[in-house]
């Protein structure tokens, strides 16, 4: 094989994902999501490895 081929089932195996996953989510909501830095608005971050506390 050489890279043309290979490089065109990529592009094509890509597009299907991306075509899959669109056509599977709920569009986005802006106004739902979290602000990008929550700087001095006493929001606390959740949800992620950042957010858990250390175990003893």
């Amino acid at each position: 094989m050489t890279r043309r081929p290979v490089v065109i089932v990529l592009l094509i195996v890509v597009a299907g994902l991306l075509a899959v996953d669109l056509a599977g989510s709920a569009p986005l909501d802006p106004y739902g999501a979290p602000p990008l830095l929550a700087l001095g608005s006493g929001q606390a971050a959740t949800g992620a490895h950042c957010a858990a506390l250390p175990g003893g």
